[in-house]
């Protein structure tokens, strides 16, 4: 298992649980976008630059991915890739994506964009607070408990 980060819009603070938990469980993090990142120095943690580019880094993850890893973007689309070749995709918030809802959230997501391109001000998402921080660590720690391969 190794979790991939699709690091160009992810939270410094949701980075920096991933850190840590990189280093207590010993599970490679991967970051990958299309900027330079700084990463702390460790043999569970490293960065891919991707070229710039519409989908670039996406489509990076999902060739690097294999069933079981688990991805954790906010990209829908990415999304919906990461659940069609196996692997789990949580968002920043601490949701994750499911082969059940993704079709749903795939559509609003149209919508919205198509409500955008119409120049309807659809606002954006909430601030990220304290709480979608803390149900990310607890999102990750219980699908870390239930999906880490046991030690031989």
């Amino acid at each position: 298992m190794q979790i991939w980060v699709d690091a160009d819009a992810c939270p410094a603070v949701i980075k920096d649980i991933l850190y840590r938990v990189a280093e207590r469980t010993q599970i490679q993090v991967t970051l990958v976008a299309n900027q330079l990142l700084r990463v702390p120095g460790s043999k569970f943690i490293r960065s891919v630059q991707v070229p710039s580019g519409a989908d670039v880094a996406d489509a990076e993850i999902v060739e690097r991915l294999a069933p079981g890893d688990l991805v954790v973007t906010g990209d829908i689309p990415l999304a919906a890739l990461v659940l069609e070749k196996g692997g789990f995709a949580l968002n920043p918030r601490g949701d994750f994506y499911t082969k059940d809802t993704i079709a749903q959230q795939l559509t609003m997501r149209a919508f919205m964009e198509e409500l955008r391109s119409g120049g309807v001000d659809t606002g954006g998402p909430a601030a990220f607070s304290q709480s979608d921080r803390q149900q990310f660590a607890n999102s990750l720690d219980r699908h870390l408990a239930r999906h880490r391969p046991k030690a031989s």
